[in-house]
């Protein structure tokens, strides 16, 4: 089975069959949550002690520990499975005498970002009785799927063009998402279809719509509003990576927008044109900015974000800047440059 096809997650969550062991990894530790209780909601079906044994990493690293749970029988009958969050290569030994060993248990593997030579990867991904699911951060169409399947599971459907709100704004935290679909859920009511409208009131408030403000005003040139917002953003609880990979996906509206633009399109048609739509109440800033880029300007904008983003995650070893000041002057930045284009016209 080794590397599972993403088509394939869904229907290996709901019936995982005689799988020994499942390496769940990648940036999304909300939806590597989800998946590894999907399966032991599908294998032990609840909290019970004798079929399910959570190791922590350290106890599952010492010699025979982690081979003994995966060998030992339930006392109440049933399939046992064994979970070891963040795990890292330190354990590919001790995974691989446990899987040599005699047992019918499970083993849920929970780590984070692993290279393509990765000791747990290189171990798993070539064995037939293991399955390893890389867990990425959702976009577009995807994580719109995603969201229209989590509505459905409450018994709730949405339009389109609400799905592609909700995907452009709740994409970044899968546990944020949940919590969000959830009261969504309840503001609907069960069999109830959400209109854009609908999530706007219900989900449209707080750091995202504070967040959007910052990022438009930013690229408007229009610093104290940015500045106002961003800071409202960070207080509701935006994180700076979340911050900067929003900028990066409004910079790229922006440049699609002004392409069509180039390409002889009015702004209001260029703004039209985009997917989801400009929320109406940020239009006016909106084609402001898009009057003042160029294409090129807005493609130059786009690679120091995501140079911001890296130094935001990494820092330096001499001189660490915390990612909050590296997300606020990426921002800073964007607006300086949008006010000197300003001036410039």
């Amino acid at each position: 089975m080794a590397k599972l096809d993403p088509r394939r997650v869904a229907a290996f969550l709901a019936d995982p069959g005689a799988t020994r062991a499942v390496l769940l990894h990648g940036d999304d530790a909300g939806l590597i949550q989800e998946r590894a209780e999907a399966l032991v909601a599908r294998v032990v079906g609840g909290n019970d002690p004798f079929r399910l044994a959570e190791l922590a990493r350290e106890a599952a690293a010492r010699p025979g520990a982690l081979a003994g749970e995966m060998a030992a029988l339930a006392m109440t009958g049933g399939r046992r499975l064994v979970r070891v969050r963040d795990a890292t290569d330190a354990l590919a030994g001790a995974v691989k005498e446990a899987l040599v060993g005699p047992g019918e248990a499970l083993l849920v593997l929970e780590a984070g970002e692993l290279t393509a030579r990765a000791k747990l990867r290189a171990l798993l991904e070539p064995m037939g009785s293991a399955a390893v699911i890389p867990c990425y951060r959702e976009r577009g169409a995807e994580l719109a799927g995603s969201i229209a399947r989590l509505l459905q599971e409450q018994g709730v459907s949405a339009e389109p063009a609400a799905l592609d709100w909700l995907a452009s704004r709740l994409g970044e935290d899968r546990m944020l998402l949940r919590r969000e679909v959830e009261k969504l859920a309840l503001y609907a009511g069960q069999g109830g279809r959400l209109s854009e409208e609908d999530v706007l009131a219900c989900a449209g408030e707080g750091s995202t719509l504070d967040l959007d403000e910052a990022l438009v005003a930013a690229t408007a040139g229009d610093i104290p509003v940015a500045d106002r917002a961003l800071e409202a953003a960070f207080s509701e609880g935006a994180s700076p990576i979340m911050v900067l990979r929003a900028a990066l996906r409004h910079v790229q509206r922006l440049h699609l927008a002004s392409l069509a633009m180039a390409g002889g399109q009015q702004a209001n048609a260029a703004m039209e044109g985009l997917r989801p739509p400009v929320f109406f109440r940020l239009k006016p800033a909106f084609e402001r900015a898009l009057r003042l880029w160029s294409p090129a300007q807005l493609e130059s904008a786009g690679t120091a974000l995501l140079e911001a983003e890296k130094r935001g995650k990494s820092g330096s070893a001499a001189r660490p800047i915390p990612d909050r000041v590296v997300a606020q002057q990426a921002i800073l930045a964007l607006a300086r440059q949008a006010l000197a284009l300003r001036r410039r016209g």
